[in-house]
């Protein structure tokens, strides 16, 4: 159990700086037209730990004054450039994050977020774009005085929400490595109590039943690490305040990197007898012509659908219960009373939601984990005759 423990921790910390890298680099290929949070209203002080300005509410139609629960929704769940902590009347309380930035004409370019001051602002000739194309993202105007993207290796809110899990499961992986060997052969008891059941659950019936008595092992410290790595981020974006709120596992590119390495480890690890399954499968001559196609495809199909599967149930979770809170201020904005009257049935409906994404989010992990597991154990299945 050390040992797994052990090596999980090294494919945790690589997992967790791949998926660090492709938020801000996969996300800009994928995601063009998901718009990032707006940035926080920083005062001057960049060094300040957390900032405030008072402005007219953000979701607010600027000539009617109507909320706009589209852009109130996709604002919390897309990504940004600041750690929003909380908002009083107009003052929003927010952590700025390091904005890093390469171009061949600046070099680096590193400072804090706050110095866009809410996105009004630009600094050292960059800024926060309002362009169709580049919507929310950080610009700046080439000799042709046409937008162009540096590469942004910032540390945005998704970024950071990753560090802060790497941490966290870090000190958990550490803590229950050092309890296994300093009461060897006793009964857990503490943190090693309560994770131990679900170890065993992922070695036994997730790793071993799909993959086999012979070659379960090698997979288990990748398999817990993807699933600890999901459940914990899944259950950290159902917190609303720091260090929770950040919806990592709801964005496409997180998922994406985590079903690319689902497919890399499959691919190497594919057996003689799996690849022949796929490019000459055991089905008459006549259907060879049909099924190779399709087996070929298959072999890409698969990862795509652990990609999408995380997303989406993830992604619809938090636009249901933002959804829920939508119909507090869609309402109050035709009767003040009729605001308060929705808001008592939608505080029940969000409990109720929070509950079953608790659920979701366990059950997204295990689906994820098990679905691995299954793809694994076909590529190192023994062939039969």
């Amino acid at each position: 159990m050390v040992e797994i423990a052990t090596q999980s921790l090294k494919r945790l910390i690589f997992i967790v700086v791949v998926l660090s890298y492709s938020v801000f680099q996969a996300a800009a290929w994928v995601s063009e037209e998901e718009p990032i949070d707006s940035l926080q209203t920083g005062t001057e002080q960049l060094d300040s730990p957390v900032n405030t300005e008072e402005h007219p509410a953000e979701h607010a139609d600027e000539h009617n004054g109507k909320f706009e629960p589209g852009k109130f929704i996709m604002d919390h769940i897309g990504d940004s450039y600041d750690w929003h902590i909380a908002t009083f009347g107009e003052k929003h309380f927010s952590i700025p994050l390091p904005v890093i930035l390469y171009t061949s004409e600046k070099g680096l370019t590193v400072f804090m977020s706050s110095a866009f001051h809410h996105g009004h602002e630009s600094h050292n000739d960059f800024y926060i774009s309002s362009s169709e194309k580049y919507k929310g993202k950080i610009v700046y105007l080439n000799e042709a005085n046409e937008e162009v993207r540096p590469l942004d290796i910032s540390l945005t809110k998704n970024v950071t929400g990753l560090l802060i899990s790497m941490i966290i499961l870090v000190w958990v992986f550490l803590s229950v490595a050092k309890s296994y060997r300093k009461r060897e052969g006793k009964a857990p008891t503490g943190l090693q109590n309560l994770l131990e059941p679900l170890i065993l659950f992922i070695r036994d019936d997730v790793a071993r039943s799909s993959i086999g008595e012979k070659h379960y092992m090698r997979f288990m410290p990748y398999l817990l690490t993807v699933f600890w790595l999901i459940f914990l981020n899944n259950v950290l974006g159902l917190v609303p305040i720091f260090p929770g709120g950040a919806n990592v596992t709801g964005n496409i590119a997180v998922t994406l990197v985590f079903a690319v390495i689902t497919f890399a480890i499959t691919s190497f690890s594919g057996k003689a007898a799996y690849w022949g399954h796929v490019f000459w499968p055991p089905v008459p001559h006549a259907l060879k012509i049909l099924m190779i196609p399709i087996e070929i495809i298959g072999v890409f199909i698969k990862p795509f659908v652990l990609m999408v599967r995380l997303f989406a149930n993830i992604t619809a979770g938090h636009i249901i219960a933002l959804g829920f809170f939508s119909l507090i201020f869609i309402f109050g904005g035709i009767h003040v009373g009729a605001g308060y009257g929705v808001s008592i049935v939608t505080l029940i409906f969000t409990v109720f939601m929070t509950m079953l994404e608790l659920l979701v989010a366990f059950i997204q992990a295990y689906v994820f984990t098990f679905l691995s597991a299954l793809y694994f154990g076909m590529a190192v299945e023994e062939h039969h005759h």
